[in-house]
């Protein structure tokens, strides 16, 4: 079972290290111009328009620079222990556990979905799964925004800040990535790429659009 399978060592790995994860990431958008300029666009495109998804929402930091910016913004996560810190951090706003497989939201319900380094623990044979869930719950017109790092092979962790883990990490390249959600019906509408900064490989931003018919 290969869903099943990755869906628990992502969930222990993560229970395992949230809080020094926390501590580590927190500030991660601050010293990071380019990803929060993306980030940025997202927020304006959807401020205003209705409920925005942070899939895969960890600690919630993305989750907090959406909401600082007048997003009306709730998480999803597979970690009971990331969620627990995303709440304490962010009270008033709503954390879910779930899996970008089957995401606990209506269709057609939100102008927005964010998957911020969290489509990398998605197995290639699942992926398109997770894109035809973000299609889903996408208003026509809504848009779906995705950053992760680029390259060929996965890179599999054993420990981490202090503990032991099960992570696979799975690289791709951003023209790989455009053609998936090109095919879940979610094209591009803008692209962004920059080397490593303190990460191990390069990075990628994709911003699709639901298109308005759909």
């Amino acid at each position: 079972m290969i869903e099943a399978d990755f869906i628990l060592r992502t969930r222990t790995s993560y229970d395992a290290i949230a809080v020094e994860y926390d501590e580590l990431a927190r500030d991660e958008m601050d010293r990071k111009p380019l990803d929060r300029a993306m980030a940025g666009a997202f927020a304006d495109l959807v401020r205003g328009r209705g409920p925005v998804v942070d899939v895969g929402c960890g600690t919630g930091n993305l989750t907090r620079f959406l909401h600082e910016r007048g997003v009306e913004v709730f998480g999803v996560d597979l970690s009971p222990g990331m969620l627990a810190l995303a709440g304490k951090t962010l009270p008033d706003v709503r954390f879910v556990e779930g899996s970008m497989l089957d995401l606990p939201v209506p269709d057609s319900s939100v102008v927005g979905v964010a998957a911020w380094y969290s489509t990398i623990h998605i197995p290639d044979e699942l992926l398109p799964q997770a894109l035809a869930e973000f299609h889903r719950v996408l208003a026509p017109g809504g848009y779906a925004l995705l950053a992760f790092q680029v390259g060929e092979e996965p890179l599999h962790l054993t420990d981490a800040l202090g503990h032991q883990i099960d992570l696979l990490f799975h690289r791709r390249r951003a023209e790989q990535m455009a053609r998936l959600l090109r095919a879940a019906g979610l094209p591009t509408h803008a692209r962004l790429e920059r080397e490593p900064e303190d990460e191990r490989a390069p990075q990628a931003f994709l911003l699709a659009r639901k298109d308005v018919t759909d």
